[in-house]
């Protein structure tokens, strides 16, 4: 109904800034590294001011946004917000800061489900989260291989590198448990034919990604990353019309 309509349009309302409020802290944080990466050497230096300035503009919108929402998803936001503050540090204590950044930036599944439903059906939400989390794995390490010969020079840590000959192998079998948390999300929310037809759209992308990026390549890999902007439109093309079905 209306009410639904309206509140589906408060959860998505603050997703072009959930990108900036992650990479802001990394940028600061990360600036002095910025310049000895081949692809980022051209780009302007953070200042410490300007940015922490932006970074707490971002954070006050955030939580004025989430003191709007019910006490399940309000307890969900909150407690994502360690997440968020820890992600910038990941590149530099551990391999696998794309896997972190899955927990993170996924966080907001379960956020939007218990805005709309008032709590969580993990039934439904557990899978969904896990299907972001394998599909971050995925598209982050294509990027990461983007960087991985200044990453290698500069101490700077990623799946990428840790993966080595392994990635492309790696990938494929995160794409495809992403494909499976997908469809049993489906599953439990009692989805139709043309959700698991976009799913199938979206697992058929990923597989075309995977079988044609050249790794060794940062063009093609940067232009792979920004493809998977027609996985989720796959995916979100399926909710839609499976909505629509129902009436």
């Amino acid at each position: 109904g209306e009410a639904a309509e309206k509140l589906e349009g408060f959860v998505f309302a603050p997703c072009p800034g959930m990108r900036p409020r992650t990479c802001s802290p990394f940028c600061t944080i990360g600036r002095r590294a910025g310049p000895r990466i081949s692809r980022q050497a051209h780009l302007p230096l953070a200042t410490l001011l300007p940015a922490s300035a932006f970074l707490a503009l971002q954070t006050a919108v955030g939580v004025g946004w989430m003191a709007s929402l019910n006490p399940s998803a309000l307890q969900l936001g909150l407690s994502s917000l360690g997440l968020v503050a820890a992600y910038p540090l990941m590149k530099r204590i551990t391999d696998w800061p794309q896997l972190f950044l899955g927990f993170t930036f996924n966080w907001g599944a379960m956020m939007g489900w218990a805005a709309v439903h008032g709590d969580c059906d993990w039934n439904v939400v557990g899978p969904l989260y896990v299907a972001g989390i394998f599909w971050t794995l995925v598209y982050d390490t294509i990027y990461a291989n983007q960087d991985k010969e200044d990453d290698r020079e500069i101490g700077v840590r990623s799946s990428a590198l840790a993966l080595g000959s392994a990635n492309r192998a790696a990938m494929s079998a995160f794409a495809a448990a992403s494909v499976a948390g997908l469809a049993a999300t489906g599953v439990m929310a009692g989805c139709s034919g043309p959700y698991f037809g976009g799913v199938a759209a979206a697992g058929a992308h990923l597989a075309w990604q995977l079988g044609t990026v050249d790794l060794g390549d940062r063009a093609d890999c940067g232009d792979k990353f920004r493809s998977n902007t027609w996985v989720g439109a796959a995916v979100f093309a399926g909710i839609v019309l499976d909505r629509l079905a129902i009436f």
